[in-house]
């Protein structure tokens, strides 16, 4: 039965064979009966073949616990990974496990990897879990339980795609009235297959198995274009109440501000003449329609487990695992970006004479250049879009021998090894090296030349017409053209032994209970190591290469301590305490964590849980030793603009004295050049002195099952986490609100502006003009609130009815970004500093119906996100922020899926299933409202973008 379930059924799912216990996670002990203290929300493998998921972190997003992040709905910037977030904290601070063991290298995670047909459950941990697993298990753990036993041959295919109806008018008649296309009506994209094979058997008189799988996973793009919320990029008007069609000042014409004083700021014309009109906003172009909102990909795995009892002491066991995945993004055709430091020769034979005389005023004509930035994007063909060629070869190989050496000593020794390798080929991006060549041009017998042809200094060069629309010729464009390459090399060793003492098979038991004392102690050894490397044109465009390394060695300890069992008033009564010593290469001293915990259980009914847990999080290594660069973050400068009265001009909306502040000049101030797409440029990188982060964790819950009301559970867990001297870079918008809010100098200090024009963005590494925010241990993220999970199934005359209800409210989710300095709650808020919605209260609800025999389901889920408001508005938070009408509130976000099942034979069940059952279109967003992870003018991890999608499946096991 499918289900989202509390500890309690996740318990059950663990091994419980003789002479041996249950494992749980966020526990190291085995022993018979042990139930977790920490709040657990399980879920099984037919809830993933309910939901028609074949990317497993699709299913981890539904969870309330859960925001979010890298995944197939994010393509500029994408690394094509897939990661999630538990409780918002971020990412790298949940630790992520395969059958209680490390995932990948933390910095490397990628659920990619996890062959979601052979998960055999999922277990979320919430709350710091450093003693047992070590660094890393801030805000919780994920381990993904796979199936390593099969003895027979399972096999599983679906196929699925989307099918929406574009019938937002708002939106369609937004798009038409820019004169752009409307999205298609009803476009069908995005098609999905899957297909695993699984063979296992047992031998030697069931002593030993070997488990082996193979899949393949394919899935088709979908365009930007076609969903109406997405047609167009988005941008708010000018006193922000309503959206308007916006997009890139880079546009397909071409805009031109030569770098001299009072040159003004130019663009050709649109009828393809040699013919510069003042600019204004009506060129931006729509770089939306050919962007990916959902990235192809084609994902090949493999693995194989086996374990062999020799003898009940010597238990010899292992596992492979291997990932191919090859993904695209795809963005907008590429350009000669405004911001950087372009020059053409004022003689230039492919501009008219009126272009050059605004370019280079009175030395039109004569044989100097001219600097000049320049936003020109060639569209029409034979240009092409970028693309992005992320491809991830990973590997994971475990080994070890266990047993029982004596009556209730067990042990366990084992090694893990993982490798990540990444390679990358950006395509159809423009050299700004060679676009500078390019430019400047002279007649040789009456043939426009490059100068670098002549002078010989580049002979392949070809002249680029970037003076009316259309211009650039294929030759052209094929020179200016340059792929660039990377490639990175992840890898992790851990080494590790444990010894496991059950006291009860000594008498080591306290007198009013029934079971003994368990203890573990162990040892581990942990490397980690990374290599960046980039390809010549990379490293010339602003990228770094990146090495190191660091290892950790470890001892830990934990022990349960069972007080009072079976008693009146007391069924159960334990402690449960945890200790890890850390020492890390990286670091002069060593680090504790500590956990502990108490269950108390008055009766079978009622189960009441609490604990504390110290976690840390150790710096990565790209945290460590990555080298500054300087890189885009989605937002607007708030002194950039136009002092006027000119609505097609966007004005200033911070003050002269408040931008002064910021390092703008009272001649700079009203001339400044905005932020391209809204991007403007940060500065950032590694920092080789940061400290561990230090989390402290507080969990309190009550587990009901009543027995009087048999196949119901129901449980409440309170939770409350703050990292201290968290790692992290200030955000830039942040930094914005703060300075021109409050004019508090540190803020103001992280400006850069450039020195000659005041702007914050650039073209190249070398080029001022940015915010800087590198890496470093900061202030403090916390955040609390309450679980709710229920569970109930019941049996009536026309078959089984079964309901599965988790949901979270949010108390609070603050960040204090220094010490010292005032802290904000994003609580119910979204956009800016607070990034993707953060709604106080979410769920998700299933409710089954299974038939009498058991041969059929027909299941309705319902997944709830609660309303949020845009934080700019909360003025006494984020002082500095513009005021939004538009976009001042996201409402409530209904989604019901339906899924059906049925057995075919004993061996095969098929499955069909429609998730988005209404179609609900996401709410359209403004470009600079959006943060983190945003794309196509929405949420995409948040909110469905596809619409309506169909899948149909067919399991079958032998």
């Amino acid at each position: 039965m499918a289900q989202v379930t509390a500890d309690n059924q996740a318990t059950a799912a663990g091994s419980d064979v003789e002479g041996e216990g249950v494992v749980v996670t966020g526990t190291r002990l085995a022993q018979p009966g042990v139930m977790s203290n920490s709040p657990i929300t399980t879920v099984d493998a037919g809830e993933i073949r309910l939901q028609g998921a074949t990317n497993i972190e699709s299913v981890l997003n539904r969870l309330p616990q859960i925001t979010p992040d890298a995944n197939e709905n994010v393509s500029n910037g994408s690394d094509g990974t897939a990661k999630v977030n538990l409780r918002n904290l971020g990412a790298n601070r949940n630790l992520t496990l395969v059958n209680g063991q490390r995932l990948l290298p933390i910095q490397a995670t990628d659920l990619n990897f996890i062959p979601s047909f052979m998960v055999k459950r999922i277990d979320v941990v919430t709350g710091g879990a450093s003693a047992v697993y070590g660094s890393d298990a801030v805000s919780g753990v994920i381990n993904f339980v796979l199936r390593d036993d099969l003895n027979g041959v399972l096999g599983n295919v679906q196929y699925g795609f989307s099918a929406h109806h574009n019938d937002n008018t708002t939106n369609r008649d937004r798009v038409a009235g820019a004169g752009f296309n409307r999205a298609p009506d009803t476009p069908v994209d995005g098609q999905r297959f899957d297909a695993n094979i699984a063979m296992g058997a047992n031998f030697a008189d069931n002593r030993g198995n070997v488990t082996a799988y193979f899949g393949y996973r394919d899935v088709k793009p979908i365009l930007q274009y076609n969903r109406d919320v997405s047609a167009c990029a988005l941008d708010p008007n000018g006193d922000r109440t309503a959206l308007i069609c916006g997009g890139s000042s880079n546009n397909e014409f071409g805009r031109f501000t030569p770098q001299r004083d009072g040159a003004g700021d130019f663009n050709n014309t649109k009828d393809g003449q040699k013919t510069w009109v003042p600019y204004d906003n009506s060129f931006r172009y729509n770089y939306s329609p050919l962007n990916y909102f959902q990235r192809n990909d084609t994902r090949i795995t493999a693995g194989a487990f086996a374990k062999y009892e020799v003898t009940p002491a010597v238990e010899v066991y292992g596992s492979f695992m291997f990932m191919d995945d090859r993904t695209n993004s795809q963005v907008a055709p590429s350009a000669l970006f405004y911001g950087y430091g372009y020059s053409v020769n004022c003689d230039n034979p492919l501009m008219s004479a009126q272009q050059a005389g605004l370019l280079c005023g009175d030395n039109a004509g004569k044989s100097v250049n001219q600097d000049t930035y320049i936003g020109y994007r060639p569209v029409a063909a034979p240009a092409q879009p970028r693309r992005d060629d992320l491809r991830h070869t990973d590997y994971r190989v475990t080994g070890g021998v266990r047993g029982e050496i004596a009556k209730g000593i067990r042990y366990d020794a084992n090694a893990l090894f993982s490798t990540v390798i990444y390679n990358e080929t950006y395509q159809n991006d423009i050299d700004p090296a060679r676009a500078n060549r390019a430019l400047k041009v002279s007649l040789v017998n009456g043939v426009p030349t490059c100068q670098s042809v002549i002078d010989k200094s580049d002979p392949s060069c070809v002249p680029l017409n970037v003076f009316q629309y259309g211009g650039p010729t294929a030759e052209a464009l094929g020179y200016i053209y340059a792929p660039t390459s990377t490639e990175g090399l992840d890898k992790e060793t851990v080494l590790s032994g444990t010894v496991t003492f059950d006291g009860g098979e000594y008498g080591a038991k306290l007198p009013w209970a029934d079971t003994g004392i368990g203890v573990v102690v162990g040892v581990e050894h942990r490397r980690e190591s990374l290599e960046f490397k980039a390809d010549a044109l990379a490293l010339a465009k602003g990228t770094k290469e990146n090495a190191g390394a660091f290892n950790v060695t470890e001892g830990f300890t934990e022990v349960r301590v069972p007080l009072v069992e079976n008693r009146p008033f007391f069924e159960e009564l334990s402690l449960t305490g945890g200790y890890r010593f850390s020492k890390y290469s990286i670091n002069s001293k060593g680090i504790s964590t500590y956990k502990g915990e108490l269950a108390w259980a008055p009766t079978r009914d009622l189960r009441l849980r609490g604990g504390y847990n110290r976690a840390i999080r150790a710096p990565n290594i790209t945290e460590l030793y990555s080298p500054q660069y300087p890189g885009n973050v989605g937002t607007q400068d708030p002194c950039a603009g136009v002092v006027d009265n000119d609505p097609k001009t966007t004005s200033p909306t911070a003050t002269a004295a408040q931008c002064a502040l910021t390092g703008v000049t009272a001649a700079q101030y009203g001339r400044i050049p905005e932020c391209p797409s809204e991007q403007c440029t940060g500065f950032f990188g590694g920092n080789p002195a940061l400290k561990p982060e230090v989390a402290d964790t507080y969990t309190a819950g009550v587990v009901l099952t009543p027995t009087f009301v048999r196949g119901l559970t129901l449980s409440v867990d309170y939770y409350n986490i703050k990292v201290k001297n968290y790692i992290n870079s200030i955000p830039m918008q942040l930094t914005i609100d703060q300075c021109i809010g409050t004019g508090n100098p540190f803020f103001c200090s992280l400006f850069n502006r450039n020195p000659r024009n005041g702007v914050l963005f650039s073209g190249d590494a070398n080029t001022a003009g940015y915010v800087l925010s590198t890496t470093q241990n900061t202030g403090s993220l916390a955040t609390s609130g309450i679980d709710f999970t229920a569970d109930y199934t019941f049996r009536t005359g026309i078959g089984a009815l079964s309901t599965s209800f988790v949901g979270t409210w949010l108390r609070d989710l603050t960040t204090e970004p220094l010490p010292g300095l005032s802290s904000y709650d994003c609580k119910g808020l979204f956009g800016g500093t607070c990034g993707q919605p953060n709604p106080e209260w979410r769920h998700q609800a299933r409710f089954t119906w299974t038939s009498p025999d058991d041969k059929g389901s027909i299941s309705l889920n319902w997944r709830y996100i609660g309303p949020t408001k845009v934080s700019f508005n909360d003025k006494a938070q984020f002082p500095g922020s513009a005021t939004y009408v538009i976009n001042s509130r996201l409402p409530v976000a209904n989604y019901f899926d339906l899924a059906a099942t049925a057995t075919v034979t004993k061996e095969l069940t098929f499955r069909i299933g429609v998730n988005n059952l209404l179609d609900r279109d996401p709410p359209a967003i403004a470009q600079g409202v959006l943060a983190s992870f945003g794309n196509g003018n929405t949420y995409p991890g948040v909110y469905d973008v596809a619409g309506r999608t169909f899948f149909v499946g067919l399991s079958a096991e032998f």
